[in-house]
């Protein structure tokens, strides 16, 4: 199994109605900037140990690395059931852990896939807040049109009963193992060492002692409102930080959209950015922190540094 070289340790935060988990890395001993780590959908903040390892000693020197679990996944559990969730709950959460951890410095944001597409907003929202942001395959959704909004309410109406009766409920595994296999079906790169150490981060053992993923199967049901990229476009405008988006050499986007939304329509969106850079990760796919960290983790020091 995988050792990490860096000891994290986790606590947790009061965040409105939460109790976030929070994993941390290093202290903030010499005044850099906090580097807050997101991680992306049906996933942990755990994932990032891979290029926080990898980071050079003089990079992580004095510097305190956070990387939370978003609502709802991981270790930060709702008080209650919940029958879905609001992505501007990122938001507001992210805006708190920012006042908990930062106070009024600015801070170096990283975001992978759904956490990407957090940074690249909130940087727009909260534009002072962020030095530096680097987005990891945070490519926002497909265009949408306002004539489409009835039959989204419909899906999504359709899928809350769906939830309730339990069709949308999360596989789970006889063990550890199961789940390492199961990350690594998903992702033929990532070693079985790594994926040995991230079963036990990305899933845990139930009272019938079956392994769960740490994910509220209500994040599968649709969100009800449209993707509006108009919006979307104005808040990258709005953008003051230097932004790095990087991208794997497998082409996430027409595996997922085939020709409803590609790489060239997202760097045609980038244009609103007003300081923006790309790079491209070799033999990598859509988690290609975990398939390149040492790469990954390079072009993040280059960057913020």
């Amino acid at each position: 199994m995988y050792r990490p070289l860096r000891t994290a340790r986790t606590e947790s935060v009061r965040i409105r109605t939460l109790d976030y988990h929070v994993r941390l890395w290093g202290e903030a001993a010499s005044g850099l900037p906090p580097l807050v780590l997101l991680h992306g959908w049906m996933d942990v903040g755990a994932s990032w140990q891979f290029v926080v390892d990898a980071f050079g000693a003089a990079f992580a020197q004095g510097r305190r690395i956070i990387a939370p679990d978003w609502r709802g996944f991981g270790h930060t559990r709702a008080p209650a059931p919940v029958d879905h969730y609001v992505f501007a709950d990122y938001f507001a959460d992210l805006d708190q852990l920012l006042d908990h951890y930062a106070g009024s410095q600015p801070i170096d944001l990283i975001g992978h896939s759904m956490g990407g597409n957090i940074a690249m907003l909130y940087a727009g929202i909260r534009p002072a807040r962020i030095r530096r942001l680097v987005n990891l395959e945070g490519f926002g959704l497909p265009a949408t049109r306002p004539e489409q909004a009835g039959k989204r309410y419909v899906q999504w109406m359709d899928e809350l009963r769906q939830h309730q009766r339990g069709e949308l409920d999360l596989k789970t595994y006889a063990d550890a193992e199961g789940v390492a296999q199961r990350l690594m079906k998903t992702n033929p790169r990532i070693s079985a060492d790594k994926a040995a150490w991230l079963a036990h981060q990305w899933a845990e053992a139930g009272s019938d002692g079956r392994w769960a993923i740490l994910g509220d199967a209500a994040h599968k049901v649709v969100n009800p409102q449209l993707y509006r990229v108009d919006e979307a476009n104005a808040l990258y405008a709005a953008i003051e930080a230097p932004v790095l988006s990087v991208e794997a050499s497998s082409d996430s986007l027409s595996q997922w959209w085939k020709d409803r939304y590609t790489l060239a329509e997202y760097h045609q969106r980038l244009q609103h950015v007003r300081d923006v850079r790309t790079a491209r990760v070799e033999d990598a796919g859509h988690m290609l922190h975990h398939d390149q960290p040492q790469v990954v983790a390079g072009l993040i020091e280059g960057f913020i540094a």
